[in-house]
């Protein structure tokens, strides 16, 4: 099993560089003892203007299957799987095993760390990689000179790779599983390529040659770091890396795709999975504002209840059936739509993957009758993508989601939900700044909830309603959700987006406003899967003080 790495350089900057970058000396051959055999690195070329250094990987197949299996007699006893465990390409074929090795040998260059010369691992350099003989099977999933094409060059690599035929002096017998890749960059870190390779040598192996546990999600996404959650094939990636176990094949895309988000909002991944509140009760209310119940008093109803219940009065008033709760949190208003079997489908949407997780434990999805659960898909999405999968819902519900968007990305959440999913209705509540000053255990100037990124008075809110629904076709009423205050207004303000004529045939624009003091109706578009490539980014978390 043969890898080589080749650099060019000049006097200046000497290639022999490489040397320092790989912590192995161009004047050695040095030898290293990995789980499946010995690794020898050498230099078959070190020059100021070449250097190259070869990894050769001596595999025993024997001791191999005699650590792994004992006899070595396989499943069932099988003489034919037997015989496969001794011939076979292990020794020859760059796989998992060679994955394995450059961990193994090349760790602080994997790493990026170089003591001696620390300026060399940040430096991007051109780098050519060979490697005889890969296996690239398809499995249906296309394999060969194609599939090598499709793993590295969206990494930037150029990509030289040939099929090498079973035996070249009888050309009739075709070609052989394995093929032949050099790959070539102007321009890349030494680490980041040791990295990528370390990932998709397995990857276009398919198999894996030893067990997969669940700590390999976490090395998945170590090595993947900064490329593997944009890369368009991060799916197969994932799904071949893993050996198909759906489990961790599912754990690892739901991270993978949380680490995009954080990425392209500039967040870390901690900030936009908080919509799980791990603070005790009492603490939680206290930073939402909501004074928690004394035990000895009866429990009023909660304002995050009578916002749910001002919710399902306006869905039933605009007739809609199929709903989209944008930013669902753990998923309470979902379990209350569905209560009512006129909400026949329910998507629901959140960035954090947490909150995913709990809402799919709170509803019992896996417990539910089979025509119950179908009404309910759950999915992982930031709302200022546009999505497809969001088009097609009579409403949308936006619940203490907006406040958690910077301003200035506001415009693309607009465009995302009433441009593009364009639902028939779309309900919007948030809190009302005005009434903070009510709230004994929320100091002055201060908002709700730490992730809130603004909080508008009521007539901040109503005029952006005023412009959303303007500009895109809709009209608005404004109604208060809570206790009403005279001088204040409620704790939440809601609004209702209809288009001109909604479900029960009532003209949008005479619709009532609810009494003062009753609670709102309100309905959220959904997002979900991966967003366009050119759409702007950010987070919706429901208000971790208030439960949704």
């Amino acid at each position: 099993m043969f890898m080589s790495i080749s650099t060019t350089g000049s006097a200046e900057n000497p290639a022999t560089d490489l040397g320092f970058l790989l912590h192995k000396h161009p004047g050695k051959v040095q030898r290293f003892t990995t789980s499946h055999g010995e690794a020898h690195v050498f230099y078959p070329e070190a020059g100021d203007e070449v250097c190259t250094a070869a990894l050769l990987l001596d595999i025993d197949p024997v001791a191999l299957v005699r650590k792994g299996r004992g006899d070595g007699r396989g499943r069932g006893g099988s003489p034919d799987f037997a015989l496969a465990q001794y011939v076979n390409d292990r020794p020859y074929a760059a796989s998992s095993l060679l994955a394995v090795a450059l961990r193994t040998v090349f760790r602080s260059a994997m790493k990026g760390a170089c003591p001696a010369r620390p300026e060399l691992p940040g430096q991007a350099r051109p780098l050519r990689i060979e490697l005889p003989a890969v296996p690239a099977n398809g499995a249906g999933e296309g394999g060969g000179p194609a599939m090598v094409a499709r793993l590295f060059e969206p990494l930037g690599w150029r990509v030289e790779a040939a099929v090498i035929p079973l035996d070249e002096s009888f050309p009739e017998w075709g070609d052989s599983r394995y093929v032949r890749i050099a790959l070539v960059s102007e321009a890349v870190r030494l680490a980041d390529a040791l990295q990528q390779l370390y990932v998709l040598l397995p990857v276009l192996d398919g198999a894996k040659h030893y067990w997969v546990a669940p700590d390999e999600v976490d090395k998945l996404l170590a090595a993947g770091e900064g490329w593997l959650a944009a890369h368009p094939e991060r799916a197969l990636i994932t799904r071949r890396y893993l050996a198909r176990r759906w489990s961790l094949t599912r754990s690892a895309m739901e991270r993978l795709e949380l680490a995009r988000l954080a990425e392209a909002d500039d967040r870390e991944v901690e900030e936009i999975d908080n919509a799980v509140d791990d603070r005790p009760e009492e603490e939680a209310a206290q930073g939402s504002g909501e004074q928690p119940a004394e035990p000895e008093r009866p429990r009023p109803p909660s304002l995050a209840g009578q916002r749910r219940a001002a919710i399902l009065d306006a869905l039933r008033e605009t007739g809609a059936a199929r709903v989209a709760d944008l930013g669902c949190g753990q998923g309470e208003l979902i379990g209350e739509l569905l209560k009512d079997a006129r909400f026949t489908g329910i998507l629901g949407v959140d960035v954090s993957v947490r909150a995913l997780r709990a809402a799919s434990r709170k509803l019992r999805l896996d417990r539910l009758p089979e025509r119950q659960a179908a009404r309910v898909t759950l999915a992982q999405g930031a709302l200022t993508y546009t999505d497809a999968r969001l088009k097609g819902f009579d409403a949308a519900v936006l619940c203490e989601v907006i406040e958690h968007l910077d301003l200035p990305r506001l415009p693309a959440l607009e465009y995302a939900v009433f441009g593009a999913a364009r639902p028939r209705a779309v309900v919007v509540t948030t809190p009302n700044a005005e009434y903070n000053v009510r709230w004994e255990t929320l100091p002055a100037g201060t908002v709700r909830h730490a992730d809130h990124r603004f909080e508008w008075s009521r007539a901040e809110f109503g005029a952006w309603a005023e412009k959303v629904a303007a500009a895109y076709g809709y009209t608005v009423v404004l109604r208060p959700v809570g206790p009403q205050d005279e001088e204040v207004g409620a704790p939440t303000q809601l609004a209702l987006f209809t288009t001109a004529v909604d479900a029960t045939g009532t003209s949008a624009a005479t619709a009532t406003p609810a009494a003062t003091g009753t609670s709102a109706a309100t309905a959220t578009p959904v997002t979900t899967g991966a967003p366009a490539a050119d759409a702007p980014t950010s987070t919706t978390t429901p208000e971790g003080g208030e439960p949704r």
